[in-house]
């Protein structure tokens, strides 16, 4: 069947980090400590954590392998409640999280060759969706409107707000129901082999892997904890995309190739 629907993964797909991130972390952990000190929590930045620098290091490490999403609302509800404070107000949550995510936000940006590509593919009749891995969905829709992109994109979807992470089949069928397609309809483009790859190959929907941000399949938040924490990659050798490209602008002419050697 000729491929009718491309869904898009977001961070090292679409932007990309300009900075490394354990300094962010670190900056995005002291804003959130301080809204909630502001707010009457006395917690110790230093000593919070236990084995993890940040807030953020620490809900990576812990996040499930089960591919249920933690999202960090949670995570940080269950942090406070396990230091003593169980009773925080869900707007002092928030807006701890707000702090947090703002500072996190000024290190993405968004990629040269994301708006054309996606304009162009629009014009040639694709019908475009996105499929993003998040600890918080207020935080990408954020950035989905931040970045211009929502105007393109005819269905978007967050670990966050569904509860399920690629590379479970379950997130992509949402996608795939939603447009009333088959796998075979669709391709997943994306930077993280055992995410974005995996998923849509379990499927099978058709995978293109862009390398220019990929560090070894992982996302370069999990990239980061893995130098600073030792966290294991969780990627494997045998994983093979369908397809592979450096670049967004390189889509356009693989996805006609693929039209062209249609029978």
């Amino acid at each position: 069947m000729p491929i009718q629907v491309l869904l898009f993964d977001l961070g090292s797909t679409l932007i990309y980090a300009k900075e490394p991130w354990p300094p962010i972390f670190l900056h995005a952990d002291e804003e959130l400590v301080r809204v909630l000190h502001r707010a009457g929590i006395p917690i110790d930045g230093q000593t919070f954590y236990d084995d993890f620098g940040t807030f953020i290091d620490a809900y990576y490490a812990q996040r499930s392998e089960d591919h249920v999403e933690r999202t960090s609302f949670a995570a940080l509800r269950e942090l406070l409640t396990g230091q003593g404070y169980a009773n925080v107000p869900d707007a002092v949550l928030r807006a701890a999280l707000d702090a947090m995510y703002t500072v996190t936000r000024g290190n993405w940006c968004i990629e040269e060759d994301a708006i054309p590509t996606l304009a162009t593919l629009k014009a040639q009749g694709y019908w475009l969706g996105m499929i993003s891995n998040a600890s918080d969905d207020a935080n990408v829709q954020y950035q989905i409107d931040q970045w211009g992109l929502r105007p393109y994109f005819d269905f978007i979807i967050t670990s966050a707000a569904c509860g399920i992470r690629k590379p479970h089949p379950a997130i992509f069928q949402i996608a795939l129901d939603h447009f009333k397609i088959q796998p075979e309809q669709a391709a997943m483009i994306g930077d993280t082999l055992s995410a974005d790859i995996v998923g849509a190959n379990n499927l099978g929907m058709y995978s293109i892997w862009i390398t220019r941000r990929a560090a070894a399949g992982s996302d370069p938040i999990m990239t980061a904890l893995r130098q600073t924490q030792g966290v294991g990659s969780g990627t494997g050798p045998d994983i093979q995309p369908k397809a592979a490209i450096q670049t967004l602008s390189e889509l356009p002419p693989l996805l006609e190739n693929l039209r062209s050697a249609s029978p």
